[in-house]
């Protein structure tokens, strides 16, 4: 797989009839490793190694309701009282970040009200903060690190 704009980290993989697995430090669970994957993998170690967030905050591609069809959003990190507190959207390095992937997050958004956004493929990173009372978003830096 090809470098990424994330520190390096150190992953456990597994080769499978010609196939090559990762360890999801979520899931606890080995998973095909594709391109997609790679960045999710890469997205999670940065928030528990770089931005200290607990692994029990996190949960990763879980089924949600939006307008009535089923989606399936790839990491949301909970606040120690139980709300969303950021929503991560993450794209294949060979995937653009367009304003339809920011239509996506923001329709997900619908349905969790986190209180940050971030898009990434890997290369480019968009983090964003919600502002319910204006319906509005800024774009920031960085996503906050972890506090209680």
């Amino acid at each position: 797989m090809e470098q990424l704009n994330f520190p390096n980290y150190t992953f456990t993989l597994k080769n499978k009839e010609n196939k090559t697995y990762i360890l999801d430090l979520i899931r606890k669970k080995n998973l095909l490793l594709t391109p997609e994957e790679w960045v999710r993998q890469h997205c999670l170690h940065f928030l528990i190694s770089n931005l200290g967030y607990p692994p029990s905050l996190i949960n990763v591609e879980k089924q949600i309701q939006v307008n009535g069809r089923i989606k399936r959003y790839d990491i949301v990190v909970y606040s120690s009282d139980g709300s969303v507190n950021i929503l991560i959207e993450c794209k294949a390095p060979t995937i653009k970040i367009t304003q339809d992937t920011f239509d996506q997050v923001a329709r997900y958004n619908m349905a969790l009200k986190s209180n940050y956004l971030m898009l990434t493929n890997g290369k480019e990173h968009y983090f964003c903060v919600m502002n319910y009372e204006d319906k509005s978003y800024q774009f920031i830096k960085e996503i906050p690190k972890y506090s209680l």
